[in-house]
This record gives C-alpha cells, structure tokens and sequence, in this order.
C-alpha cells in the first residue's frame, strides 16, 4: 500500500536493536553496515485512495543511513 507522510512521527519506540533483528543480514546487504534498529511510531498519512487516516508504522534506522522500508502496520482510525 503507498502512502504519504503527513507530518511528522509521534511517540517513536525502538523494538529491536542489531543482532534481535532478524532481517539484519538483508539489511546490511542492501543498504550497508550501520547500527540498525526496528523502530515504530505513530503518525498521519494519506493513502492512494485519498484518505487521511492515523496509523502504526514500523521501519528501519540507521545512523548516516536513515530510515528505510517504513511500512503501515496498523490502521488506528478513518
């Protein structure tokens, strides 16, 4: 599903750091070696359809990389 960022992230937490991530190895293939975390947050964004909802979003950070594969994982309202 797209989406577009409306604003900024609210009430970051991080759920895993380095070697609790299962992905790391993927991670570090593809965007280079970093102290990754899994992080989630909440925030706004608009969907393809056009609608503006609040949302759970889970992504991965690295220092000097950013923020990578930032996916919705829940949708809180409509």
């Amino acid at each position: 599903m797209r989406f577009k960022l409306m604003g900024k992230i609210i009430l970051m937490d991080t759920m895993a750091i380095r070697f609790s991530i299962r992905d790391l190895h993927r991670l570090r293939k593809l965007y280079g070696n970093g102290r990754w975390r899994k992080r989630k947050g909440f925030g706004r964004v608009r969907l393809e359809t056009g609608v503006e909802c609040r949302v759970e979003l889970h992504w991965y950070e690295a220092n000097g990389i950013g923020k990578r594969e930032i996916k919705i994982k829940r949708i809180l309202d409509r």
